[in-house]
C-alpha cells in the first residue's frame, strides 16, 4: 500500500512461544483441507456423539456443520474443567465501576451457572424457549447466558445501552416468556435506569410472564406482584441449591443465541447461532489469534451484549480455559488511567478493544499511560471498525511499548468468529488486518463479481462456508439468502468494502449499505429515522454518518417538520432526546439539520452521498439521477 508501506516485525520472543510460529505453513495445512482443518480443532472439543458428516452442503446457503453430532457449549466451557486442573483455576475476574472486585474459579463459575439454570427450569424454561437478557457488565450475565445454554433455551442479549423501544422490538420479535435484568449499571458515576426501561418496555410486550432482577446498586426499583423476581431471593431456596441440573444434550445444529444487529431496513435482524459450529469456530480462532496460554490473564474491553462480548468474553475464553478479566464501567471514569490502572493492579497480558476506545485515551496524552506498570502485556487487539494507522502506532508504541503485536481483527455477528486477522508470528502494516484466518477462503469482488486488481475497491465477500457462520435469520430464512447470498450468488456478501495490496494484505473501507458504525456499535439509519418519525413533529427525516476523529463516525439527521411547527435549537435538542430515549443513548444524533426537502431519486430513494457531501462540504456530484 503506497500510503503505509512499513512491516512491522514480531520481536523472536513471541514467535518462539507463540502455538503458530509459521503462518505460511499453518495457511497451507487449512486451505489444502478446510474441513479437515475444522473437524481437528471439534475434536479437541467434548461431543456426547460424533457427527457422520462434516458439512452438510445440500440446502445451501443453509449450510450444517458437524451434521447429527451431539454437545453443549456450556458443558464444554464448564463441565469438562471440572474433571482437570483447571478446577480451581481463576475463569473470572471482575471489577465494578465503584471498586468493587469478584472472582469466579471454574469450580464456583460452574455451580453458579448450575444454580441459574434450576431457577430459570423453575420458571418453566425448556428446550428452544427464547430468553432475553438485558443487564450491564456484571458477572451475571454471563451466567444467565451460560444457564440458558446448559438447559438449550436460546438467550437474547439485548445491549444494555439500548432503550425502550429498542428492547421492546427484540422482545416481541423473540417472543421471549422470561426476561433478565437487574435494577441498574453504573456508568460514569450514574446509575443507568435499567429496570424502569425494562417496565417501560414490557407495558408494550405481551409474551414476558417472568422478570429476573439481579442486585446490583441497590436502589429502590419498583417490582410487579406475580411477575418480577429478586434473583438473590430465587437463589437462596433449596430449589436453587441442589446439585443436580442436568445439562441438555444439544444436536450440532440446534440454536444457541440470537442476536439483533441493525441492518438497511427498519427491523434489526435477528441473527442465529448454534451450538456446534459456532464453538468450534470461537474456541480454534481465539486459542491461535491471541495466543492463550494457560497463565494469561485476558480482557476483552467489549460488552457482552454484542457479538465480541458472546464470542470472545464468554465462551471463547471459557472453552479454552483461560482467566479472563471484566470491567463494568468507562475507560477514563474517574480518571483517565483506569484502564492502565487495572492492567498494572491484575497483571493483564492480553488486551482486546475498540479503536473508538484507543482514540478516546489518546487524546489525554502519553503521561497518564505512563504512570503505570504495563510489562504484562504481550498482545494488543483491536475490534469493531478498521483502526486509522495514527491510532494504531499509538497503541502499539505508547500502551504495548513496541513490543506487542497488534491483532487487528475483522468480522461480524453474522460470522460468530474472527475472519481477517493477524496470528502473533505475522508481520504487520498499521490499519490492515492482514490476511483471513486460516481455513477462511474471501475475495474481492467488483460490480460484475469479478476478482479486483490490487489496491483497487470492491465489494469484501466470503467464497466458503465456515463453522460459526449464521445459520439463518431467525422467523425469517428468506431473508438470509436476499441479504447476504443474493447479490454474488454462493458467496456471503459483507456488505463492506475493501481492497487488497501487492502483499495480499486486507485493508477494509467501510459499509456500502444504510449502516453507520458509531464507536464501533452498528446503527441502521432505519431505526434512527424511525424514531425520528415517531415525534409528533416530524414529517420526514434521513440520517447519514459522518466522520469524527475520536468515534469513527457520528449521526448526522436531516429533519423536515410537519407544516405549522417552527425549527429551533430546542426543538433539535428535543430530537436528539427522543431519538435517545427510543433506541439509546448511541444512537443520538450529533447534529440535526432543518431542511425544506430530502434529495430523492425518480423511485423516492434518498441520496445519502449527497447528504453526506453536503454535511462535509464536499463536491455532490453527479445529480442527473435527482428528482428535483
Amino acid at each position: 500500500m503506497a500510503d503505509y508501506p512499513d512491516f512491522y516485525y514480531p520481536n523472536e520472543d513471541v514467535i518462539k512461544n507463540a502455538h503458530i510460529k509459521d503462518w505460511d505453513s499453518f495457511n497451507s495445512e487449512a486451505m489444502n483441507d478446510p474441513e479437515g482443518f475444522w473437524e481437528k480443532h471439534a475434536r479437541e472439543l467434548h461431543w456426547f456423539e460424533d457427527w457422520n458428516c462434516v458439512l452438510d452442503e445440500s440446502n445451501k446457503p443453509f449450510y450444517k456443520w458437524f451434521k447429527n453430532g451431539k454437545t453443549n457449549i456450556a458443558y464444554n466451557c464448564l463441565d469438562v474443567h471440572m474433571q482437570t486442573y483447571r478446577r480451581n483455576k481463576l475463569a473470572l475476574v471482575w471489577e465494578g465501576e465503584n471498586g468493587d472486585v469478584l472472582t469466579h474459579s471454574y469450580y464456583s463459575l460452574h455451580r453458579e451457572t448450575t444454580k441459574f439454570a434450576n431457577i430459570l427450569r423453575s420458571l418453566g424454561v425448556k428446550k428452544g424457549d427464547r430468553v432475553t437478557i438485558y443487564m450491564g457488565r456484571i458477572p451475571e450475565l454471563m451466567l444467565a447466558m451460560l444457564a440458558c445454554a446448559k438447559i438449550g433455551a436460546i438467550h437474547s442479549v439485548v445491549y444494555g445501552g439500548f432503550s425502550v423501544e429498542a428492547l421492546h422490538e427484540r422482545i416481541e420479535d423473540s417472543e421471549s416468556r422470561v426476561l433478565i435484568t437487574a435494577d441498574g449499571a453504573f456508568q460514569r458515576g450514574k446509575i443507568v435506569p435499567l429496570k424502569e426501561i425494562v417496565d417501560e418496555a414490557l407495558k408494550r410486550a405481551a409474551t414476558v410472564e417472568h422478570v429476573l432482577v439481579v442486585k446490583r446498586t441497590g436502589q429502590d426499583v419498583y417490582m410487579e406482584s406475580g411477575r418480577d423476581m429478586w434473583y438473590h431471593e430465587l437463589a437462596a431456596l433449596p430449589i436453587a441449591m441442589q446439585n443436580g441440573s442436568h445439562t441438555e444434550i444439544m444436536d450440532s445444529e440446534d440454536p444457541l443465541f440470537i442476536l439483533y444487529t441493525s441492518g438497511t431496513t427498519g427491523k434489526p435482524k435477528a441473527i442465529l447461532h448454534t451450538h456446534g459450529g459456532y464453538m468450534v469456530g470461537t474456541y480454534t480462532t481465539l486459542k491461535y489469534v491471541f495466543d492463550i496460554k494457560d497463565e494469561d490473564r485476558y480482557w476483552c474491553a467489549a460488552d457482552p451484549g454484542w457479538i465480541t462480548g458472546h464470542s470472545y468474553i464468554v465462551y471463547g475464553p471459557l472453552l479454552n480455559g483461560a482467566t479472563s478479566f471484566m470491567y463494568e464501567g468507562a475507560p477514563n471514569y474517574p480518571y483517565p488511567n483506569r484502564w492502565w490502572q487495572m492492567i498494572e493492579k491484575y497483571g493483564i497480558n492480553i488486551l482486546y478493544t475498540a479503536p473508538t476506545a484507543i482514540r478516546g485515551l489518546m487524546r489525554f496524552g502519553e503521561a497518564w499511560v505512563n504512570r503505570h506498570d504495563l510489562s504484562s502485556l504481550r498482545l494488543l487487539g483491536s475490534v469493531g471498525e478498521p483502526i486509522n494507522p495514527e491510532a494504531w502506532r499509538w497503541y502499539y508504541n505508547v500502551v504495548g511499548k513496541g513490543h506487542c503485536p497488534i491483532m487487528d481483527t475483522w468480522w461480524q455477528t453474522e460470522t460468530g468468529n474472527f475472519m481477517i486477522t493477524p496470528l502473533p508470528c505475522m508481520p504487520l502494516k498499521p490499519g490492515s488486518g492482514t490476511k483471513p484466518f486460516p481455513g477462511i477462503e474471501m475475495d474481492i469482488l467488483d460490480e460484475d463479481g469479478n476478482p479486483v486488481a490490487a489496491n483497487q475497491e470492491g465489494y469484501l465477500v466470503i467464497k466458503k462456508p465456515w463453522p460459526a457462520m449464521l445459520r439463518t435469520i431467525y422467523k425469517d430464512p428468506d431473508r438470509l439468502v436476499s441479504q447476504y447470498f443474493s447479490r454474488f450468488p454462493g458467496y456471503y456478501m459483507t456488505g463492506d468494502s475493501a481492497r487488497r495490496d501487492e502483499d495480499g494484505y486486507y485493508w477494509i473501507i467501510g459499509r456500502v449499505d444504510d449502516v453507520i458504525k458509531v464507536s464501533g456499535y452498528r446503527l441502521g439509519t432505519a431505526e434512527i429515522e424511525s424514531a425520528l418519525g415517531s415525534h409528533r413533529d416530524v414529517a420526514e427525516s434521513a440520517a447519514i454518518g459522518i466522520p469524527h476523529e475520536i468515534k469513527g463516525n457520528v449521526i448526522y439527521a436531516y429533519v423536515i417538520l410537519n407544516n405549522g411547527v417552527v425549527a429551533s435549537d430546542s426543538l433539535a435538542e428535543q430530537l436528539k432526546a427522543h431519538v435517545g430515549y427510543e433506541v439509546g443513548p448511541i444512537a443520538k444524533p450529533e447534529k440535526i439539520e432543518f431542511v425544506d426537502s430530502l434529495p430523492k431519486t425518480r423511485s423516492g430513494k434518498i441520496m445519502r452521498r449527497v447528504l453526506k457531501a453536503k454535511a462535509q462540504g464536499l463536491d455532490p456530484g453527479n445529480l442527473s439521477t435527482l428528482e428535483d
